[in-house]
């Protein structure tokens, strides 16, 4: 259910249930915060015996407040939470929110289900309300920093402590600041659609620990885009890393936090690490709207060894840095008698030189059309001393003069994150111009501006061409048969599971004796491929279960003694239905293809270099299902085998792709249609035909079981 949360961010009447006659609550602290703002509203302590709270007339009991109040404020013990709520809807009031925290489990199970079946708007619990900026509206229970000012950035925070943190560290105006607490009702994407309609705000951040529905979340990131907003996603907990799934090698390659990275790839939401990029990142979006879908960066400054440092940083980041064009580099060469006139620019190379002769090269920087945007790195730190910020104001004063000539981001970086001395940035904002605090933190923060223009032009695309998937038809069959199973699913299962979605799989027969064996490598052919049939062992060449190189006859009976043997001493209890023969490809390289449940988000696909060393070599990219034919070459090009498949150094020819995408593709379907049935995935080896392309998977491994939780 998507729901207006219009009577939180302006509610035209506040009740204020557990405001005290003779301390100072929670419940106080927003009666007080709501005094102090000049709220015009009405606002309605309720209290059993005190005439009045803060100087205000008081309501002995929920039932005695007005017909259609907008929003009670519920800072009460935990025990008489839901039964307070229950009163309040029975008064006819709107919207709750809920600062309380410590509920039992018992007490936390009645008030979520309330939450779920009541028509009434709940926020929270355990939140520290909001803050609406824009109409100096604060229902908010504590001291509110006087470092928020009015401005253009709305924060969405799960964590109270996560907004102070921005709060007073950002030197961007606010719009609303909203801490979401446990989201038993109203949730994060609630909000985002509000702000996407709201004239106050051009720029969302969100600090979250876990999203409950995927789909949700994206819709408002949907909305937002086509708004022509910004938006910019802090996740907190990516620490908790380990494998999703246990069977598969697709699961030890890929952590939980894998799924929250590819759903804000999806979305085009960029990311950010920790509050100091969060704060660049708002500060650049809310100073230089995006005008390019790419990061090409021209670096300019007064010191080789920062610009130096920049670079390696922007090539640590993937942040292109600009290949200006020879009639650039000639301009600036012109002009800065010392410098070699590429990328970057270091104007303290030429001796004597001029901030006349330094806007020449400059505007030849900012006017190439290789170049995105500009970074000036220089120091504007609170610490500069008189002589040094006298110094600098000059040079700094002209980079502002060049940012307001271009509709391009220009973004002044100092190279620490100490706060920024004030005078520079008052002289800056003048011409639009952001102070970004950190060399990291602002080359991420112009990262991010690319991203964000991306996400902005992929918008306007989705609403000519929207996205759909067409479930196979044969699923549902496969869904039936799934009921059955826990675990590895039997090999001929597996096969038809494959071909149902159009996997090519190498030819392979089941045997049970080494009179079946020589009939069916006589159909197969020689040289072969002999493989242990188990339910029980997963991965068979760990275990030594598998034997490749079978020339004749002869040969097969020896492998077929010697696997048994082999399994017989190291899996004793393992049930062996059989063998698998193939036939044996040479000269093709082996890659990995799998995937893995990843619930709520659905399958994350995985694709990297295949064989019996795939956790060591650990070369893999990640996508969420389903993935387009585009996605998947994308998703190949971003690893060593895909850069092994492009012909890297004449190792090999250079093969097509097209038929290893359209299998990953296929696959990512596959684990779309079954990730609620099936836990995990691993294709491996698949070979790989070198120049052609063409592929074949050798080993498959299905396992059915309920997915964990991402």
């Amino acid at each position: 259910m998507e729901r207006d949360v219009t009577p939180f961010v302006q509610p035209r009447s506040v009740a204020v249930l557990g405001a005290s006659a003779t301390r100072r609550t929670q419940g106080n602290g927003v009666i007080q915060n709501l005094q102090k703002s000049g709220y015009r509203g009405r606002i309605i302590p309720i209290h059993p015996t005190a005439e009045a709270v803060d100087g205000l007339p008081a309501a002995s009991a929920i039932d005695r407040l007005p017909e259609e109040t907008d929003l009670a404020v519920v800072a009460i013990p935990a025990p008489g939470v839901t039964a307070s709520l229950t009163a309040l809807h029975q008064a006819g009031v709107r919207s709750a929110m809920v600062f309380t925290n410590g509920f039992s489990r018992s007490e936390e199970d009645v008030f979520r289900k309330f939450a779920r079946t009541s028509p009434m708007m709940i926020h929270g619990p355990n939140c520290m309300g909001l803050i609406n900026v824009t109409d100096q509206l604060p229902l908010y229970p504590s001291t509110i920093t006087d470092k928020v000012r009015r401005g253009k950035v709305a924060l969405i925070a799960q964590s109270g402590s996560a907004a102070i943190s921005l709060m007073n560290s950002t030197s961007v105006g606010f719009s609303k600041v909203v801490t979401m607490g446990s989201e038993f009702q109203v949730t994060a994407p609630d909000y985002m659609r509000w702000f996407a309609s709201d004239g106050e705000t051009s720029v969302i951040g969100i600090v979250l620990e876990q999203i409950k529905d995927p789909q949700s979340f994206a819709r408002a990131v949907e909305t937002i885009h086509e708004a022509g907003k910004a938006v910019v996603v802090l996740k907190v907990g990516t620490s908790e890393v380990g494998a999703l799934a246990v069977q598969a090698h697709t699961g030890a390659l890929i952590s939980r936090n894998d799924a929250y990275e590819s759903f804000f790839a999806r979305c085009g939401v960029p990311t950010v690490a920790d509050y100091d990029e969060m704060v660049a990142t708002l500060e650049c979006f809310a100073s230089r709207a995006a005008t390019s879908i790419r990061s090409r960066l021209g670096i300019v400054g007064i010191s080789g060894g920062e610009t130096a440092l920049a670079c390696d940083l922007a090539a640590q980041l993937k942040v292109p840095v600009a290949d200006w064009s020879d009639e650039t580099a000639a301009r600036v060469k012109a002009s800065q008698g010392g410098s070699t006139g590429r990328n970057p620019l270091d104007l303290g190379a030429t001796v004597h030189h001029t901030i006349e002769q330094d806007a020449e090269a400059i505007d030849a920087i900012i006017e190439d059309e290789a170049v995105d945007a500009v970074v000036f790195i220089q120091d504007a730190q609170a610490s500069l001393t008189p002589t040094m910020l006298g110094n600098y104001l000059p040079r700094i004063q002209a980079y502002g003069r060049h940012g307001e000539k271009t509709k391009k981001p220009v973004v002044l970086v100092s190279p620490t994150s100490e706060n920024a001395h004030p005078r520079i940035a008052e002289e800056l904002s003048k011409f639009g111009v952001p102070v970004l605090r950190g060399l990291r933190n602002g080359l991420v923060a112009l990262r991010n501006l690319g991203i964000q223009a991306q996400a902005l032009e992929s918008a306007k695309r989705r609403r000519s061409a929207p996205r759909a998937h067409r479930r196979n038809g044969a699923a549902s069959r496969i869904v039936r048969e799934l009921a059955d199973h826990t675990g590895p699913l039997p090999a001929e299962l597996t096969r038809r599971i494959l071909a149902a979605y159009d996997i090519p799989l190498v030819r392979s027969a089941l045997v049970r004796s080494t009179k079946e064996a020589l009939e069916g490598a006589a159909q197969i052919g020689y040289p072969l491929a002999v493989k242990v049939a188990s339910p029980d062992i997963p991965h068979r060449s760990d275990v030594g279960g598998v034997e490749l190189g079978i020339e004749n006859p002869e040969m097969l009976g020896d492998a077929i003694q010697r696997i048994s043997m082999k399994i017989r001493k190291s899996r004793p209890r393992a049930r062996i239905e059989g063998f698998e023969l193939q036939p044996q490809l040479s000269n093709r390289l082996e890659a990995m293809a799998g995937f893995i449940a990843a619930p709520p988000f659905g399958a994350l696909v995985l694709i990297g270099s295949g064989g019996t060393l795939v956790e060591l070599q650990a070369d893999r990219a990640v996508g969420l299902s389903p993935l387009s034919h585009h996605e998947a070459k994308s998703m190949i090009r971003r690893t060593r085998l895909g850069a092994l498949l492009g012909g890297y150094r004449n190792l090999i020819a250079k093969t097509d792709t097209g038929k290893l995408a359209n299998l990953l593709s296929q696959l990512s379907k596959l684990a779309l249609d079954l990730n609620e049935h099936l836990s995990e995935c691993d294709l491996n080896p698949v070979l790989i035909q070198e120049g052609t392309g063409e592929v074949a998977v050798v080993d498959a491994l299905l396992v059915a079981g309920v997915p964990s939780r991402a």
